[in-house]
């Protein structure tokens, strides 16, 4: 039989779940996130506030993505609280 070559989704799989089980790189990755979304809301706010005003489906489409990023780090956060809570618990 030949050997089946991983595929880019199944590699992507395997990086998540290693970063979702490992408390170190959850952490580090929930601290990009939040890093990230600094970094855009301070970009909409300070640096393209006239390109974002200049059209509403441009400032719509903006503070929505902004949105979501902010609702995916709370999300990611929340996880990790219970994720730790279950590590702990187990550790007993």
């Amino acid at each position: 039989m030949s050997e089946k070559i991983p595929s880019s989704w199944s590699a992507d799989k395997g990086i998540a779940k290693g970063i979702l089980r490992d408390r170190t790189l959850r952490r580090r990755a929930m601290g990009r996130c939040l890093m990230l979304l600094l970094a855009v809301f301070a970009v909409g706010l300070w640096v393209i506030p006239g390109w974002l005003g200049a059209n509403v489906w441009r400032f719509l489409l903006w503070w929505a993505g902004c949105g979501a990023l902010a609702i995916f780090t709370v999300a990611f956060a929340l996880y990790d609280a219970m994720a730790v809570i279950r590590e702990e618990r187990d550790k007993m």
